[in-house]
C-alpha cells in the first residue's frame, strides 16, 4: 500500500466553524489511507478569506453550503488572486439545510479525492 499523498492543508469558509471543523475531521479520517489533510483554520466571513488565505496559503479552500453561488464565487476569486494553483470546491448551496451533516461528509467523500488528484 502506498503511503497517503498531502499533506493538504485546508482553509473552509463555513459561518458555522465548529461544524466546518467536526465534518472535515470526518472526511480526513474516511479518507486518511489515500490523504494527509490538515484542517488549518475556517473564515466566517468573506473578508476574513483573504488575510487567511494569505497567512495560511492553502493548498485547498472548501466554501461551505450556505453561501450562495455568487458568494462562493466572490471567495474562490479571493482565494485564487492570492494562490493561484489552489484547489477549490463550493459545496452545494442548501446541501446541509436539505440533507445534514452526514450528506456532506458522503458529498465530499466522492469529490475530494477526484479535486485532490487533479
Amino acid at each position: 500500500m502506498s503511503a497517503p499523498k498531502g499533506p493538504f492543508r485546508l482553509v473552509t469558509v463555513n459561518t458555522a466553524p465548529e461544524r466546518a471543523k467536526r465534518l472535515i475531521g470526518r472526511l480526513a479520517d474516511i479518507l486518511k489511507d489515500r490523504y494527509t489533510i490538515i484542517h488549518v483554520d475556517n473564515c466566517e466571513k468573506i473578508e476574513e478569506v483573504a488575510p487567511k488565505v494569505t497567512e495560511h496559503k492553502p493548498d485547498v479552500l472548501f466554501s461551505a453550503s450556505m453561501w450562495t453561488a455568487d458568494e462562493a464565487k466572490q471567495i474562490h476569486d479571493i482565494a485564487r488572486s492570492i494562490v493561484p494553483d489552489i484547489k477549490l470546491h463550493a459545496i452545494p448551496t442548501g446541501l446541509q439545510v436539505e440533507r445534514g451533516p452526514d450528506a456532506i461528509v458522503e458529498y465530499l467523500c466522492e469529490k475530494v479525492p477526484v479535486l485532490l488528484d487533479s
